[in-house]
């Protein structure tokens, strides 16, 4: 994938975002290199290498999934939304 000014264009609009002129150049640098660094790994050899495997004997750690709130962090978060409403994220519709 090619990164240029063209898709970071379009993923400002996705994201919401506004990068400045001065920092356009960067960011595309940047995004180039992360997907160059993701193709590579598409290159390793997997064959015979088991879909279950851990770098340890335990496995994965696992936490309890506790519902939690912690109201000075959600209002900051949603300080910075172009519009947030109750405690939520508004968004325009995407799908038709």
């Amino acid at each position: 994938m090619q990164v240029d000014d063209a898709l970071l264009t379009r993923l400002e609009k996705l994201s919401y975002l506004k990068i400045s002129d001065e920092h356009r150049e960067e960011i595309v640098q940047q995004l180039g290199e992360l997907v160059a660094f993701v193709d590579n790994l598409s290159e390793l050899d997997t064959e015979g290498v088991d879909e279950t495997f851990a770098m340890t004997e335990r496995g994965t750690y696992t936490r309890s999934d506790t519902p939690r709130q912690s109201t000075p962090v959600s209002r900051s978060i949603l300080s910075h939304a172009p519009k947030s409403e109750d405690d939520f994220f508004i968004v325009p519709k995407i799908i038709e």
